[in-house]
């Protein structure tokens, strides 16, 4: 009896690691996910309660992140601060603030301060304002293993995460 079933099992066990076929056709190849940066020239008004929200297409996926800056100088070359910036009127009474927040499928950037009535503060806080939103890409396996770059400092972003901003597209 022990040989019978020591001959099945020498069968059997043949049977299974020698059935090879040829290898079928690869699959479809997913979406590829890369970190990206894109401006928006948002104006903040009452009308949109001084935030405006922007929807992403496509979504995040977990473990992605936003950063958004504002362009604080032109002279000679671009300058970005990392939100919040807070900034102080009325001899540093009152102060307001550029921050914002986000989710998997869209990104809000808002004004929020002391002051009882943002249309007070000076137009060129409100309106025609130009804003760079850098995704970072969190679980592609790359970056997860990266150590974290500054991030208050935009190009030292976009040099850690090799994001090329050389033609930089716009929301409306």
């Amino acid at each position: 009896m022990k040989k019978i079933l020591t001959l099945f099992a020498v069968v059997g066990l043949m049977a299974f690691t020698s059935c090879e076929g040829p290898e079928g056709p690869p699959g479809p190849e997913g979406p590829v996910y890369e970190s990206e940066v894109f401006e928006v020239g948002p104006d903040f008004t009452a009308a949109n309660g001084y935030s405006v929200t922007y929807p992403l297409n496509p979504v995040m996926l977990s473990g992605d992140n936003i950063l958004v800056y504002e362009l604080v100088s032109t002279s000679g070359v671009d300058t970005w601060a990392l939100l919040p910036q807070v900034y102080y009127f009325n001899n540093g009474l009152e102060s307001a603030q550029y921050n914002y927040t986000f989710s998997y499928n869209q990104f809000k950037i808002f004004i929020k301060g002391s002051l009882s009535d943002y249309s007070q503060l000076p137009s060129s806080f409100r309106l025609g304002k130009t804003f760079r939103v850098v995704i970072i890409i969190g679980n592609d396996g790359i970056n997860a293993k990266k150590a974290k770059a500054d991030y208050s400092d935009y190009n030292a972003v976009i040099a850690k995460y090799n994001i090329d901003d050389s033609n930089v597209k716009k929301l409306n």
